[in-house]
């Protein structure tokens, strides 16, 4: 799977139900060594017009994601927002 199909997909947490982002919101952690994908880091806070507002973020493992899908990404994240 490549990057530019997973990009503009909504982040939605089976565990809550709540939509956390967007993935073009959101930052990668990447394993320099082999490229693979580590962790999502989401923005927690959003201000007007839902530009980043300061620097929380929650960093979800990539071994939380249950599921990727044609316009959505489940995750299954049970951590403090």
């Amino acid at each position: 799977m490549q990057l530019s199909e997973i990009a503009g997909k909504e982040i939605v947490n089976l565990s809550t139900g709540e939509r956390l982002g967007v993935v073009g919101e959101c930052d990668l952690i990447l394993d320099e060594t082999t490229g693979e994908i580590l962790a999502l880091t989401i923005p927690t806070e959003r201000g007007f017009f839902g530009f980043k507002r300061g620097d929380s973020v929650l960093e979800v493992p990539w071994k939380s994601i249950r599921k990727i899908g044609s316009d959505m990404i489940i995750i299954e994240h049970d951590g403090i927002y």
